[in-house]
């Protein structure tokens, strides 16, 4: 077998995410990071977006995966991501994500027009991990 990538995904649930892979995407607080095999060892904070892995059994086999921030830890082609939660597309609950999306923008208005600042903060991450869901489900 060709090089690969070894890629977990854990969250306090337990693993989302087991299997091999060619290429990594994922969004760190600094940008996008691609990681192939041979990447040199790397710990990143990562944002509230999609992982995107290569699968190594197609050339067009591609999982999406909805992560809410965590770190990635890259070290000997294993690739771990360790994530509050995290949600493979096939997985995701549209209607369930979009009442989300509703929901956080209503309390975000609310904490608007309250001027609360810690309110609008959580609802803020609350209507971004929606959105991220809605996206990566749709990439089914």
């Amino acid at each position: 077998m060709d090089q690969c990538l070894t890629v977990n995904i854990v969250t306090p649930s337990g693993i989302v995410y087991d299997h091999h892979a060619k290429l990594v995407v994922v969004r760190t607080i600094n940008g996008e990071l691609g990681i192939l095999p041979q990447h040199a060892p790397i710990i990143v904070p990562l944002t509230i977006d999609e992982v995107r892995i290569k699968r190594i059994d197609s050339e067009t086999h591609i999982d999406w995966i909805a992560v809410n921030g965590g770190i990635m830890e890259v070290r000997d082609d294993q690739v771990t991501i360790i994530a509050d939660s995290a949600e493979r597309a096939r997985e995701i609950d549209l209607s369930r994500a979009e009442r989300a999306k509703l929901r956080a923008e209503r309390l975000i208005a609310e904490a608007k027009e309250l001027e609360d600042i810690d309110e609008l903060r959580r609802a803020t991450v609350a209507l971004h991990r929606a959105i991220n869901r809605i996206n990566v489900s749709k990439h089914l």
